[in-house]
């Protein structure tokens, strides 16, 4: 059997970096694809240069021709415009809306088997529309928002505790977006929730930062926004899906009426594998919790609404 064969969708900070992490850890072949001539061909090309000092020997192909994506295994769409500052990610919408639409339409052309995993802003209502094009089953489309906010919240709790970001298991439900839910009490240091280890104003402090985790490198970036924490954080769910991990991922997936919410796709924890979302992990929370979370999801349930895409 030959190497697993990733698309990733979009050769900006994110979708290049994507690819990168991906070719190094060796997880599959790579096929970087843009609107741009040029600018895919270029980044892979130079990647593939690093390839005798990194020692990997996958390989990523550039190109502006959706035919090159036949037969991939996972398509990450990355494509899209950034946020600029002062913006929220449901500015995004129409535009962002149209982009995704048009990728989804060739992707699915060339590659009926593969799983979709969207990263474009606004995340959730992307992942729906990437859903409802596709016309696949919605364990195949997910998104990739969780695993960076639940990541984002790590390394905040992790500073603030003075210790090392890997001992810190956090948990951030519900929408990408200002009414994400962070979780302390399923967020532990060394198994040891977090509510044990800092005051109630400290936690909440933390939980609006990471709400803002976005916004706040837009403001310092100014042209720009993140990349590097996304492209780890969709990696990880991509080395899930081809290994056939099973590792539970908090990620954007469609609900069915686990905590009471059907019909909508909203960020839960989810265990990822060969054929996509495996199942969905039920979290006993709080009665606080979970109203957020509704809110949070009937958010998304409202912007979906608003798409004027033909779906």
């Amino acid at each position: 059997m030959g190497k697993p064969k990733v698309t990733v969708v979009g050769a900006g900070f994110v979708g290049a970096t994507t690819a990168q992490r991906i070719l190094e850890k060796e997880i599959a072949d790579v096929v970087l694809i843009d609107v741009v001539d040029g600018l895919p061909q270029g980044k892979a090309l130079d990647m593939m240069e690093s390839a005798p000092v990194e020692g990997f020997s996958t390989k990523i192909t550039g190109t502006n021709r959706y035919e090159d994506t036949k037969d991939s295994d996972v398509f990450v769409i990355t494509a899209g415009l950034a946020r600029k500052p002062g913006m929220s990610r449901d500015d995004l919408l129409m535009k962002n809306a149209e982009i995704v639409g048009g990728i989804v339409s060739e992707a699915v052309k060339y590659s009926r088997n593969a799983i979709l995993i969207t990263v474009t802003n606004p995340l959730d209502v992307m992942t729906f529309l990437a859903w409802k094009k596709s016309r696949f089953d919605h364990r195949r489309v997910f998104g990739m928002a969780g695993e960076l906010d639940s990541a984002r919240y790590a390394y905040f709790i992790a500073e603030a505790l003075n210790c090392k970001p890997a001992e810190v298991k956090a948990m951030v439900l519900g929408g990408h977006g200002d009414e994400m839910v962070p979780v302390p009490q399923f967020t532990t240091v060394n198994g040891k929730p977090v509510t044990d280890l800092l005051p109630a104003d400290k936690i909440e402090a933390i939980n609006q930062r990471t709400r803002d985790g976005g916004a706040e490198i837009v403001k310092y970036l100014k042209t720009g926004s993140a990349y590097y924490a996304p492209s780890s954080s969709v990696v990880r769910m991509v080395r899930s899906v081809l290994q056939d991990r099973g590792e539970v991922i908090p990620s954007c997936v469609y609900l069915e009426g686990q905590y009471g919410i059907k019909g909508v796709y909203c960020g839960v924890p989810a265990k990822l594998g060969r054929q996509g979302v495996m199942s969905v992990t039920e979290l006993d929370l709080t009665a606080a919790e979970l109203k957020a979370l509704h809110t949070s999801a009937e958010h998304v349930r409202e912007n979906c609404a608003k798409l004027t895409v033909a779906v």
